[in-house]
Formats: C-alpha cells, sequence, structure tokens
C-alpha cells in the first residue's frame, strides 16, 4: 500500500482534521491485532483518485481518540472495531459501548487473535 504514514495517539486527531481542511474524504477504517498487547488501525483516505493512509498502532489498553468529531460517519466502524477487537475509542459522537453487532452467539471479540509469527527458519 503507498503513502501510508505512522500517527501516534496524541496526534491522531489533529492530523486527520488536516486532512479534513484538506478536502479528504474519510472512506473507512481497517484493524488488524499484531500481538497480545497491540493492533493496527489503518484510517484511509481519498482525494481526487489518490488515496492516502494513516498506520496507527494502537496498545489494546489504552483508549484510542475518536475521530467521529471530526469525520461524524467514522463512529460506526469505531464500535464495529470495538465490539470485534476489544478496543476502546474515547470520544464517540454514538458509543454503542460493545452492543453494535447484537448477535447472540456473538459473545466475544471475534477477531481479537494472538498473531502468527513466522517459525525460526
Amino acid at each position: 500500500m503507498n503513502n501510508v504514514s505512522d500517527i501516534t495517539l496524541d496526534a491522531l486527531v489533529a492530523e486527520v482534521l488536516k486532512k479534513k481542511n484538506d478536502g479528504w474524504r474519510f472512506v473507512t477504517l481497517s484493524c488488524t491485532e499484531l500481538d497480545e498487547e497491540s493492533c493496527d488501525i489503518l484510517y484511509h483516505f481519498d482525494k481526487d483518485l489518490a488515496s492516502s493512509h494513516f498506520r496507527l498502532k494502537a496498545p489494546k489498553a489504552t483508549p484510542i481518540p475518536s475521530i467521529s468529531s471530526v469525520y461524524f460517519s467514522a463512529f460506526l466502524v469505531e464500535n464495529e472495531i470495538q465490539d470485534q477487537f476489544n478496543l476502546k475509542f474515547d470520544g464517540l459522537a454514538v458509543d454503542f459501548e460493545r452492543t453494535l453487532l447484537l448477535d447472540e452467539e456473538v459473545t466475544t471479540t471475534p477477531f481479537c487473535r494472538y498473531g502468527v509469527s513466522r517459525a525460526n527458519q
């Protein structure tokens, strides 16, 4: 993936606001578990058929600032990530408090797994 910039928790909301002010459209977030302590969250944007991404290495134990104050539509995918990865977004415009996925069979975090590491060769 091209145009990926690493970002910190402290800089996240300010940098997302810069994207919005520069005319970038928020596309979505994607998340993957890295290990027992952290996940990678990718923030996806586009403008004039170009894409740009922020990568946040998010510690599972630390609340992540919500970007829903900048892009309201982010509240939905942030709630979904809370449900699926057991992460916490702080300052969500609408917080379903881990009840977005109401299926009775989904009682745990389905995508929260330990990472797979390559065996030594």
